[in-house]
């Protein structure tokens, strides 16, 4: 696949605006900033309960927190998001569904797993649909890098999982051969894709417009054993 070809599908679709939201609905109890914590960062204080923990680096609008809180509401679930416009949004949504096992850290994904993230705590790890960083000189920007890799390693309990997607060729087999380099990390395992069964039965509002407009999107899964 081409660089040629897969440049312009994200410029041309681009991001669109978000909803409105009403103001009246009280994101505080979804909402953090990172720069508001301190390290080491203890889930049992941040969430009211118990259960697996799975980190989402990069949120975006929040889809996969949303429907990942729903239909697990014995799991914890943690978006780390970099845009604040972003993170309040999906802070937002997780709020007025009343989604009290998710919640929005608005910070750097890096700095928060490296600093914050403690050894053996999290059940999974989700990256989707991260920017691709097109040029060169820009990809050292990019979330999985060798330090990400090392930290998911280390964060992750025995059988954990790491979900990568993406919808960028070059970018899945860099992943893979970080992953197959720089961890211990069993994969890629195969992610069939699965049919939607409504209009926003999706991982993120990515995968639905990639899917909608008969994108390839690249699964992959990847499994702790140590």
């Amino acid at each position: 696949m081409h660089r040629s070809f897969l440049l312009p599908r994200r410029n041309i679709m681009g991001r669109r605006s978000l909803p409105k939201i009403d103001r009246s609905i009280s994101i505080a109890g979804h909402y953090v900033e990172l720069e508001e914590l301190q390290p080491p960062w203890d889930a049992d204080e941040f969430f009211d309960g118990t259960g697996d923990l799975e980190i989402e680096l990069g949120s975006g609008k929040g889809l996969y927190l949303l429907n990942a809180s729903g239909t697990f509401p014995e799991r914890r679930f943690l978006g780390v998001e970099i845009a604040k416009k972003y993170a309040r949004f999906a802070a937002y949504r997780l709020a007025k569904h009343e989604r009290d096992n998710a919640r929005i850290i608005r910070g750097d994904a890096m700095q928060f797993m490296r600093e914050f993230v403690a050894d053996d705590s999290v059940s999974a790890v989700h990256v989707y649909f991260p920017d691709p960083w097109w040029k060169e000189r820009h990809r050292r920007r990019r979330v999985i890098n060798p330090q990400m890799v090392a930290d998911i390693q280390r964060v992750l309990r025995r059988g954990g999982q790491l979900h990568f997607w993406t919808d960028v060729e070059e970018y899945f087999e860099t992943v893979c051969d970080l992953i197959a380099e720089h961890s211990n990390l069993q994969g890629p395992l195969a992610v069939a894709e699965q049919p939607a069964s409504h209009d926003m039965d999706f991982r993120t509002h990515f995968e639905r417009r990639m899917r909608l407009n008969d994108h390839p999107v690249f699964r992959s899964e990847f499994v702790c054993k140590s």
